[in-house]
């Protein structure tokens, strides 16, 4: 209210700086003709005449002049009466009080906003900025979703920060909202089991699990999804299972995919135990009818023929990790550490490989 109570003040000074030229026009007129300059003239020449200093000849022509100039000037102010001056200043008047006004109205409600609220200078610090901490850029879209509360959009960008800074249960709201306002999905329903299981402790419980398996009812291809439910069979002692959705991952996954070396270590965590880590299920069951030491010569010629594969072939990844893992089992370290080094050498010339290579091996306990 103050504000357009000075905008007002303003704009009277405004027209009243116009109008006040103006409105002196008519007096200023009045006293500055050409013809009071010339009747001036003609009683200075009779006072001259009077004091001597001039002669009556000289007086009588400089009169003559005079009068002849001063009737020329009576014509021309004739012929432009004041009342077109008064005319064009009441248009001027008309102008500055009454169409200036309405044209400045004008003008702001189409180009300014009147409806904006008060910014005041406290509130500006709290504009959204890089460079400010994340804490201060996490309160004011929490403070914009408060007024803003079914901007979906807003609750999946402010959930996986609030993860992030581990606050759990903020998170969970935040998911839940985001997918109540912007509808589920399976890559939503798997990250908020996800934030689950965080504030759980990594543990997959029920709740989280439920959220798991609706990921994969809406999307069968959710690797985090699956990758989830496999914990959580691993985590119920069900080691066969969690084997089966990781494997299976592994088996549909490119060999580029950034996730492969966390399935991979997972997958040999519920295998370390066995003693046939490269061996097909159909492998496994021909072999149960055999002794010890029948059963270990086999292994050892599957082990030595993938070793040989990977010499003729040395970019299957996850076959130099069941070739690591399979001398680990098996009790040599020596032939372990050197198909290390065999796979190092093999996948040299390509980062993303050595990469997933040095990921999992880290995850066997090697020095990746």
């Amino acid at each position: 209210m103050t504000l357009w109570f000075v905008f007002a003040l303003m704009t009277v000074a405004a027209i009243f700086a116009v109008l006040w030229p103006l409105s002196r026009g008519a007096s200023d007129a009045g006293g500055g003709t050409e013809a009071a300059v010339y009747t001036d003239q003609l009683a200075e020449i009779d006072r001259d005449v009077a004091a001597g200093l001039i002669g009556k000849p000289e007086a009588e022509a400089a009169r003559v002049e005079i009068g002849r100039r001063l009737l020329a000037a009576v014509d021309i102010e004739r012929a432009a009466p004041a009342q077109s001056n008064l005319r064009l200043r009441r248009a001027s008047a008309i102008l500055a009080l009454v169409a200036l006004p309405i044209a400045a109205v004008t003008f702001y409600l189409s180009v300014g906003s009147p409806q904006l609220g008060d910014f005041p200078l406290s509130q500006r610090s709290r504009v959204a900025d890089a460079n400010q901490p994340l804490d201060n850029l996490v309160a004011q879209v929490e403070a914009h979703l408060e007024k803003n509360p079914t901007d979906g959009r807003g609750w999946g960008v402010l959930a996986p920060v609030l993860a992030k800074l581990g606050r759990y249960d903020d998170a969970v709201r935040a998911f839940r909202n985001s997918i109540t306002y912007s509808g589920e999905s399976g890559e939503r329903r798997a990250d908020l089991g996800e934030v689950l299981v965080a504030a759980a402790g990594g543990v997959v419980t029920t709740e989280a699990k439920a959220e798991f398996e609706r990921a994969v009812a809406l999307n069968a291809d959710e690797v985090k999804a699956r990758y989830f439910l496999g914990l959580a069979a691993e985590q119920d002692g069900r080691n066969a299972e969690a084997a089966a959705i990781w494997r299976a991952m592994l088996t549909k996954a490119p060999a580029t995919a950034p996730w492969r070396p966390v399935v991979q270590a997972a997958l040999a965590r519920v295998g370390g135990g066995s003693t046939a880590p490269v061996l097909s299920d159909d492998t496994l069951a021909a072999a149960k009818d055999m002794n010890e030491t029948e059963r270990a010569a086999m292994i050892r010629g599957m082990v030595g023929r993938l070793a040989e594969r990977l010499k003729q072939n040395g970019d299957d990844v996850e076959g130099w990790l069941r070739l690591v893992r399979a001398y680990m089992v098996l009790g040599d370290p020596d032939k372990a550490k050197g198909a290390l080094a065999d796979a190092r050498q093999a996948v040299a010339n390509n980062p993303e490989r050595l990469r997933q290579l040095n990921e999992g091996l880290k995850n066997l306990g090697l020095d990746g």
